[in-house]
């Protein structure tokens, strides 16, 4: 069964070191002060939208307003226009007393034009031929004519006999230049409100954004113990998670790169020590001749030890690399798994571990990596070698994914030792999980293998699962594509 202590990690990228960013230029800190910064952006944001709503309310409200003045002016004259028609009926009667003159004059002193209209004759030229000939003709003028060659509102009243009153008022621009006058007013009350609106918007917004700035620097610094608030709204909680997440995250990968490189450095120390020991007995001279031969196998075997660390490591820190080399094909599985059996049977014997091979006594099609995939399996009866007990089988099956032979196949490396809990199914393949629970327990690997064969058969387009083996310890299951050139088969 596999070393359950076999440091079990899925393959990672090689750790990349961000740069480190110096200080920002002085003249770059004072450009984002003044122009660049979440506060002047918002302070400015907030002004125009203020300043833009004052135009606006301007464009529709003067009009409205100078209109409603305008109307006001026609009612009065209007109601100017009716007393005058009122006293002149009466004065007519009485033939033109010093009441009509009177109101005449006090009209004239208001900057009203009064026109007087005799069976169908104005008193004066100015009034417009076509407000005569209405009023004279007994019919009502009320609105906006050119009197003099000037724009004013007119009223005029139809009097008995073809007689009538006029009166004319200039229009100007006083309306609108008093509107226009109290137009700053709003509008710098409006743009005070919008710098007001934008540092308090601007305040709100940007200081959860500092306190992850901050924060961010202290991760960059090494501080993996930095959290940020959970705050609304929803995008600024959605950040503080995100950087607690990346927070978190960091911490357990740092932790476990710290684990996997002390048990590395343990599994490179053992060999290590054993050939230095015996080297030193060498060249001591304190090893008989006879003793010569088998000190030099045991230091061979501790080199080829070592030499199997070093090409695990190199292969994990290449495994994520582009250039990768694999050379996929079709692949017999079945052969594959008998060209196994007569490198692992001896072995297994030699320990008094009993090997089975199960095959479906047919090809099994694949399409992978045939040194790849023999690696794998390698490694895993390696695993499994290292901690099933004498006695307890270790099996090697192979069959096909499905009926179709171009599905694929299945790979299953099976014992009967102690196994795995459900809890080290879910951290198998992670680099160093399953070395460090078990180390000191029972018999551990350098904690590279499976994470190197979960890298290696995710790299041939596969998967790799853990389980319970029938035999009572760990089984793992490697399914492999099919070949893509073999026809298939229809349902």
């Amino acid at each position: 069964m596999p070393e359950p202590t076999t440091d079990p990690l899925r393959p990672q990228q090689p750790t990349v070191a961000l740069p480190v960013l110096g200080p920002r230029p002085a003249a770059v800190g004072r450009q984002s002060r003044f122009g660049r910064t979440l506060t002047a952006r918002a302070v400015l944001l907030t002004c125009a939208v203020a300043l833009v709503s004052v135009l606006v309310t301007a464009l529709v409200a003067v009009p409205l307003a100078v209109r409603g003045a305008e109307r006001r002016d026609q009612e009065a004259l209007g109601a100017q226009a009716r007393l005058a028609a009122s006293v002149l009926r009466v004065s007519a009667a009485r033939q033109r007393d010093s009441a009509g003159e009177r109101l005449i004059r006090q009209l004239r002193q208001q900057d009203v034009d009064v026109y007087l209209i005799r069976a169908g004759q104005v008193d004066r030229p100015g009034l417009p031929r076509q407000v005569v000939s209405r009023v004279s003709t007994g019919r009502d003028v009320s609105g906006r004519r050119l009197v003099n060659g000037k724009r004013a509102l007119v009223e005029g009243r139809a009097l008995p006999g073809g007689d009538g009153v006029v009166l004319a008022r200039a229009t100007t621009a006083g309306p609108w230049r008093q509107v226009v006058r109290g137009l700053w007013l709003p509008l710098l009350a409006g743009l005070a409100a919008g710098v007001a609106a934008g540092l308090l918007l601007a305040r709100r917004l940007a200081r959860p954004i500092r306190t992850a700035a901050v924060a961010a620097a202290r991760l960059r610094a090494g501080d993996r113990s930095v959290r940020v608030p959970v705050e609304p709204p929803a995008e600024v909680a959605d950040l503080a998670y995100a950087l607690n997440g990346l927070a978190a995250a960091l911490a357990t990968s740092e932790g476990r790169q710290r684990e996997f490189l002390l048990s590395v450095s343990h599994e490179l120390r053992t060999p290590l020590t054993a050939i230095r020991g015996y080297a030193e007995a060498l060249a001591d001279g304190v090893i008989d001749a006879g003793a010569v031969p088998a000190t030099g196998r045991t230091m061979l075997a501790e080199a080829e030890h070592l030499d199997r660390l070093v090409s695990d490591l190199l292969a994990l820190a290449r495994l994520e690399a582009a250039d990768f080399p694999l050379e996929p094909g079709p692949v017999d599985l079945a052969r594959l798994a008998a060209d196994a059996e007569r490198t692992w049977s001896d072995r297994c014997a030699a320990v008094g571990v009993p090997f089975q091979v199960e095959t479906p006594g047919g090809p099994v099609p694949a399409y992978t990596d045939p040194g790849r995939i023999r690696q794998v399996v390698d490694g895993l009866l390696e695993n499994a070698l290292r901690v099933v007990p004498p006695g307890a089988p270790i099996v090697l099956a192979v069959r096909p994914a499905a009926a179709d032979p171009a599905a694929g196949g299945i790979v299953e490396v099976r014992d009967g030792g102690p196994g795995f809990t459900d809890d080290d199914l879910a951290v198998a393949f992670e680099r160093g999980a399953l070395h460090q629970r078990y180390r000191g327990v029972r018999k551990v690997g350098s904690g590279l293998g499976l994470a190197l064969a979960a890298g290696l058969v995710r790299r041939l387009g596969g998967d790799i699962v853990a389980g319970h083996a029938p035999e009572g310890g760990a089984a793992f299951t490697v399914r492999l594509p099919g070949d893509p050139y073999l026809p298939r088969t229809s349902a």
